[in-house]
């Protein structure tokens, strides 16, 4: 316990400075989208890479995996098959809704977790994976679909989905775990000191995200959608891992433990940018990421009680 205590204050310590660089401002306005460009492009590839090809291949592919994949999906459609008829939204909006109660932020706060609380950053890895390569292409393309905006092919969506920086990263170091590659040290060190500076700045940005952040203020219309998608969230999907991880995979108390604290991450940022991309969901998308952020973190310090 006084360890998961002592990963989530480092976590909140450093995300406590990024809310000050914000209030005070002294890394500019634009401080935010330079760090997270930086993490995104550049640092993150370089720490999946050094995690993954030092990491077990089959603890990335194995039970973590389908936990992530099942309990995604199935919040997914519960989400669908609560508002459907309740809120009748349309399939666009119905699908950002379910994408905010379904996605976690696994890159920003799901790598710091997984390194300061659960002791090994290779924990995020299999949530990383089915997301960008398989879960954030199929949900795009039902948005395109639904949109008309587009025309997507199965073709496309891997061209796009290998595009990803984080998903290059991380298959280069799945082959180099598979096949027991090691890179020569002049190589590697600069890998592992570029990849040093993601966690700080994926802290930082997060920090100073939280600056003046103030969900539900102006809810459009969507408070109980937003409520839903958060509740599913912060509640049904982590329950859903639980039994998963308990019923189905027969995994071990750590096991258990690592599943349910990454299924309890909040609603990945992203989803606000998707949603203002198809003009859609745009207040549903901001409030859920807003009030799972700020939410999250101290639930999931409740997490080790619960399951005590």
């Amino acid at each position: 316990m006084s360890g998961v205590l002592s990963g989530f204050a480092v976590v909140w310590t450093v995300i406590a400075v990024g809310y000050l660089v914000g209030r005070t401002g002294v890394l500019g306005d634009d401080a935010r989208y330079v760090l997270n460009r930086l993490t995104f492009f550049v640092a993150s590839p370089a720490l999946l890479f050094t995690t993954l090809a030092d990491s077990n291949p089959a603890s990335v592919l194995g039970p973590f995996l389908g936990v992530a994949a099942l309990s995604s999906l199935a919040t997914a459609i519960a989400f669908v098959l609560v508002t459907r008829w309740w809120l009748r939204r349309d399939l666009t909006e119905s699908t950002i809704g379910a994408m905010s109660a379904s996605t976690v932020n696994s890159a920003n706060l799901g790598l710091p977790i997984a390194l300061y609380v659960l002791g090994d950053m290779a924990h995020a890895a299999p949530v990383i994976l089915w997301q960008l390569a398989l879960y954030s292409p199929v949900c795009l393309a039902i948005l395109d679909a639904s949109t008309s905006r587009h025309r997507t092919t199965v073709f496309s969506m891997m061209v796009q989905t290998l595009k990803n920086p984080m998903i290059v990263g991380s298959l280069a170091g799945l082959v180099c775990a598979l096949f027991e590659i090691r890179l020569p040290q002049p190589l590697a060190d600069p890998i592992e000191l570029i990849a040093g500076a993601s966690i700080p700045a994926m802290l930082i940005a997060f920090g100073i995200s939280l600056v003046g952040s103030k969900p539900l203020e102006a809810s459009g219309g969507r408070r109980a959608d937003t409520l839903v998608a958060t509740g599913m969230k912060l509640v049904f999907q982590p329950v859903v891992a639980w039994a998963l991880a308990v019923w189905v995979f027969r995994l071990d108390s750590h096991a258990v433990f690592v599943s349910v604290i990454m299924a309890a991450l909040p609603t990945a940022q992203n989803i606000f940018v998707t949603a203002s991309r198809y003009e859609r969901g745009i207040v549903l998308a901001k409030d859920t990421v807003l009030l799972t952020t700020i939410v999250a973190v101290p639930a999931m310090m409740l997490v080790p009680l619960l399951l005590t």
